[in-house]
């Protein structure tokens, strides 16, 4: 239930400062500084600290917050064992209770008559003989 409390908290807090973001408006940094010294008094100097500004240091902050205040909820609340963990484990013992054929290491001889019963198996084969070796 607090998971679930903290990743609302983050998600709702994500949206504000996406949008807090979104709406300051740029100072002609980062790139646009390649043209020239001439940029920082086109685009103006430093702006006084807005609203907008403090909003943003905020939210970033507290969604730094939330994210490590979810991974250590998330870490200590739960035992490590997911729902498929849990069914494979379940399903482990029900496969070894049932027994298991025996294997069969001759196979079945023998003829089926026209009444449908088994008739008498064969004699073994006797060994093949021994080849001679060849001649020169």
């Amino acid at each position: 239930m607090v998971y679930t409390f903290l990743l609302t908290l983050l998600v709702v807090d994500g949206l504000i400062l996406t949008a807090v973001v979104l709406l300051q408006a740029g100072q002609g940094g980062g790139l646009a500084s390649l043209g020239g010294g001439t940029t920082d008094l086109v685009m103006g100097g430093r702006q006084a600290v807005t609203i907008l500004h403090k909003t943003s240091w905020i939210s970033g902050g507290l969604f730094m917050f939330l994210a490590v205040l979810l991974s250590i909820t998330a870490s200590r609340g739960r035992t490590g064992e997911s729902e498929v963990q849990r069914r494979l484990r379940q399903q482990v013992p029900a496969q070894q209770q049932v027994p298991a054929a025996p294997l069969q290491t001759a196979p079945i001889t023998g003829t089926t008559g026209t009444t449908g019963t088994t008739g008498a198996a064969p004699a073994p084969a006797p060994a093949p003989a021994p080849v001679p070796p060849p001649k020169p």
